[in-house]
């Protein structure tokens, strides 16, 4: 029993420091002007990295903005949309129901180059191209396969019996979901919420396509920084990235706990 409470400790604090380590080092590329290999410190340190992230764009602060404002929004319709198609699959049985499955994982088989190419095709001719509408539109669809598998778990998870025990009780299909199924979706919206918001606002080559750099959003900023070489500068971007996310991730969970509060 020691023996098995020693390996899963020693497990836990090797994947902790296989998180923590890099991020360390991460944090000391932010001020690291210089950094040869294979010097254990840099050589000199400085802010160029700092001053880069924050006033290297005049509208930073609006772009960040409205990244997080587009894939605010983008997470909320694509996680909505899952809750109701895993509701479907989970529930109920129709014709088509496994092709319905299949399709929500296209987005993740097909690869992103293809699927561009594709739905930009689609923009061109529907007019959504180069705007914002498309660009969330994009995201939606790309996340859906990730919010699709998060709430058809915890909803096989926590299963209809409630509800229905609720609706034998006098209560109707909407009062049964708000006041006892949908507390108990909570953590899981929470996490798809998270998990989509992540996927969305990392979004580089589908943003890029889509927006026709019209439509500029963190990542669009961030990733030719990553790929210029410069790790100063791409650390200071990797960080912010991070605790944008973070935040967001925060926001969420705080959300959700008050709204399983108040159901």
């Amino acid at each position: 029993m020691r023996e098995k409470h020693r390996a899963a400790k020693t497990l836990i604090w090797l994947t902790a420091s296989l998180i923590v380590l890099p991020l360390m080092v991460l944090l000391v590329w932010c001020f690291a002007n210089r950094w040869a290999y294979p010097s254990l410190l840099p050589e000199n340190f400085s802010l160029r990295g700092l001053e880069q992230v924050l006033f290297g764009y005049h509208d930073m602060g609006r772009i960040v903005g409205s990244s997080i404002l587009i894939s605010v929004v983008a997470a909320v319709l694509c996680v909505t949309a899952s809750a109701l198609a895993a509701r479907a699959v989970v529930f109920y049985d129709f014709k088509g129901k496994r092709i319905l499955e299949f399709l929500t994982m296209i987005p993740v088989i097909i690869p992103a180059t293809v699927f561009g190419m594709g739905i930009h095709m689609m923009f061109i001719k529907g007019g959504l191209n180069h705007t914002i509408t498309g660009v969330i539109l994009t995201h939606i669809v790309v996340s859906l396969p990730y919010g699709v598998k998060i709430m058809t778990d915890i909803t096989k998870l926590y299963g209809r019996n409630l509800e229905e025990q609720a609706m034998v009780l006098g209560a109707n299909s909407w009062q049964s979901f708000w006041l006892v199924g949908f507390p108990k979706l909570t953590p899981g919206i929470a996490s798809a919420l998270s998990m989509t918001f992540i996927i969305s606002f990392s979004q580089y080559f589908l943003t890029l396509l889509i927006g026709g750099g019209r439509v500029k959003t963190f990542s669009v900023v961030m990733v030719p920084f990553i790929q210029s070489g410069d790790k100063t500068i791409a650390a200071n971007y990797s960080v912010l990235f991070i605790l944008i996310t973070f935040i967001v991730f925060l926001i969420f969970d705080k959300i959700g706990k008050k709204a399983r509060c108040i159901a």
